[in-house]
């Protein structure tokens, strides 16, 4: 049996960068503890989700991978314990902002950045004043074990992020997202939707799923947490309420789920002839 051991951490964040950073540290550990080989923090976790608001001043915060306090954090902590963690961070490349993630490996090492390919606009989410679209193109990345596919928080609503990642190999997917109230409509509460759109990519791709976000209220806006670990057949292996700060792992056997895929035929039975539709313009 092929086994890998996954984790998710759901923290509240604020204002001050080195003690966010030291949070998921902690957390990081905790989950390192308990056998976890690929640990997920939550979008953008160095400070407040400052994208409710536009502010010039704001894009000052950005860095480049090299030089960001929460990405050399994470890569000394990772040859610490010997494990991976995908890293979310404000970059900074030349004149442009991208919402990030760097592929830090067991040897502290970063293994490439994607670069968020989905940007909302909305009131209390206004991330294109901050964010250029990714130019990586979907990304995958040899983890213990297993390929391991990424994509951050808005993505996780488009089949074709997860279904791409599927076709360059991935074996399990990885969503860390920052999500919660919506100002402009307080009765809509999107947790229930946020979360099955994910199961849905991890039944229809069978494949198991891990998503972390954040909690907490900052600035009127309240993060709903909920994260979770879903298998191969979109049952929650396990999972955090909508206040709780903490730590949840899940090992998964890649065999199994690499039999149950291939019984279930999606990707033996798919039609790309038939897809040009889905790469044109509306």
């Amino acid at each position: 049996m092929t086994e890998i051991t996954v984790a998710a951490l759901q923290l509240s964040f604020g204002p001050d960068q080195a003690a966010n950073i030291a949070k998921v540290a902690d957390g990081v550990r905790e989950a390192a503890a308990r056998g976890a080989q690929v640990i997920l923090p939550p979008e953008l976790f160095e400070g407040e989700y400052f994208c409710r608001v536009e502010d010039e001043a704001l894009f000052a915060t950005a860095q480049g991978v090299g030089d960001h306090a929460a990405v050399r954090a994470m890569q000394a902590l990772a040859a610490d314990l010997r494990v991976t963690i995908p890293t979310s961070f404000f970059e900074a490349d030349g004149p442009h902002h991208y919402n990030s993630l760097a592929m830090i490996g067991p040897d502290g090492e970063v293994q490439g950045v994607y670069r968020k390919s989905h940007i909302p606009d909305g009131p209390g989410y206004e991330e294109k004043f901050y964010f250029r679209p990714g130019n990586t193109g979907f990304k995958v990345w040899p983890g213990p074990g297993a390929t391991l596919g990424v994509g951050i928080c808005w993505d996780q609503w488009y089949p074709e992020t997860a279904r791409a990642m599927m076709l360059m190999g991935a074996e399990v997917l990885f969503y860390p997202t920052a999500i919660g109230s919506e100002p402009h409509d307080e009765g809509l509460d999107t947790a229930r939707l946020w979360r099955r759109a994910m199961v849905g990519h991890a039944v229809s791709n069978v494949v198991p799923v891990v998503a972390a976000n954040r909690i907490g209220t900052e600035h009127g806006q309240t993060f709903y947490g909920t994260s979770f670990i879903t298998d191969e057949r979109g049952d929650i292996l396990a999972e955090l309420g909508r206040a709780e700060e903490g730590v949840i792992t899940a090992s998964i056997d890649l065999d199994r789920v690499k039999r149950h895929r291939a019984a279930f035929g999606f990707f033996r039975d798919r039609r790309p002839e038939l897809y040009g539709r889905l790469v044109q313009d509306i």
